[in-house]
C-alpha cells in the first residue's frame, strides 16, 4: 500500500526546532532549512545551527544520518532512530533505491526535458582518480524572463526552473550537472556565477542556493510499505517570497503546454 506523507509548510519556530515531516520507531523525516549543516564539521567551524544536535535534543534521543543535504538546500532529510535503520537506509540509498526529487532555479532557459550522463570526480579526488558514473534527469517547469539585463550584452534576464531527479548520488551532483548544461543554480558559490547570484541576492535581500528537496520516496525497510515525503517547495517562506518578486518583476512565463507536476498554492506564471 502506497502511502503519501506531505509536510505543513510550518516554518521553524527557533533555532532549536526543526519541523518534522514523518515519523516512526524507526526512521524521521525532517524539513532542513537552507544554511543548516546536517552535523558538525570542522570545515565550517563558526557554524552553529546542526540537523542531527538539533533533532537530538528535539527529540530526546539518539538519531542517525543516512544522507545528507548540502548546507544550502533546503527540504527533506531522512534520518534513523537505531543503528540498525540506519545500516538498511544508508544501503538501499547506496543500491539507488531511493527516488529523490528536487527543484532548482537556474541561469537561462533550460530544454524541456535532458538526461545527464556525465562522470564526476569527488571534489577531493587525486587528478589521476578515474571519475564516477552519474547520471541526472532533468525536466523543465517554467521558463521565465526579467525585463532587466544582468549581462549588458543581453536585455533581459532569462531563468528556469527545473526538476531534477538524480539516479545517482554523487556529492553536488545536481549542481556540477547543471553546470555541465550552462544553465548553474542561482545562488551556487562554488558552480554558479558570482555577478548573477549577488544581482539576484540584491533584489530578493537575502543570498541562498536556490535547491529545494521536495521529494523523497522509498521502501520502508521493516514494513515493506513505499512511503512518499514531501516537503513542497511553493509552501517555503523563500521560495513564496521568490515567486512573489518574480511576479512584481513582470516575469513572463514563455514555451509549450506542460504544466509543473506539483501543485502551487498561490498563481505562477505560464507554465513552459
Amino acid at each position: 500500500m502506497r502511502t503519501a506523507l506531505v509536510a505543513t509548510g510550518r516554518a521553524v519556530s527557533g533555532p532549536e526546532q526543526l519541523p518534522v515531516l514523518w515519523r516512526d520507531d524507526r526512521l524521521v523525516a525532517v524539513h532542513k532549512p537552507p544554511g543548516w549543516l546536517v552535523h558538525r564539521t570542522g570545515l565550517d567551524a563558526h557554524e552553529t545551527r546542526f540537523v542531527v544536535q538539533t533533532l537530538r535534543d528535539q527529540l530526546g534521543q539518539r538519531v542517525h544520518p543516512v544522507h545528507r543535504l548540502d548546507k544550502g538546500t533546503s527540504g527533506v532529510l531522512l534520518m534513523a532512530l537505531d543503528p540498525e535503520a540506519a545500516r538498511l537506509v544508508a544501503q538501499a540509498f547506496e543500491a539507488r533505491q531511493m527516488d529523490k526529487g528536487y527543484v532548482a532555479l537556474v541561469r537561462g532557459w533550460v530544454p524541456d526535458a535532458v538526461r545527464v550522463d556525465h562522470p564526476l570526480k569527488p571534489d577531493d579526488a587525486p587528478a589521476d582518480a578515474p571519475a564516477q558514473p552519474a547520471v541526472t534527469d532533468f525536466r523543465c517547469l517554467m521558463r521565465l524572463e526579467l525585463p532587466e539585463a544582468v549581462d549588458p550584452r543581453h536585455a533581459t534576464t532569462r531563468v528556469s526552473l527545473v526538476e531534477a531527479r538524480p539516479l545517482t548520488g554523487r556529492r553536488h551532483q545536481i549542481r556540477r550537472h547543471l553546470k555541465h548544461l550552462s544553465h548553474p543554480i542561482i545562488g551556487d558559490a562554488t558552480h554558479g556565477k558570482g555577478p548573477l547570484n549577488r544581482w539576484w541576492a540584491e533584489r530578493l535581500g537575502f543570498q541562498r542556493l536556490w535547491l529545494h528537496a521536495f521529494e523523497l520516496a522509498f521502501t520502508h525497510p521493516f514494513n515493506g510499505g513505499t512511503l512518499r515525503v514531501e516537503s513542497p517547495w511553493q509552501v517555503d517562506a523563500h521560495w513564496q517570497h521568490l515567486l512573489h518578486t518574480l511576479h512584481a518583476h513582470e516575469v513572463a512565463g514563455v514555451g509549450g503546454s506542460h504544466t509543473p507536476c506539483i501543485e502551487s498554492p498561490i498563481s505562477v506564471p505560464k507554465a513552459c
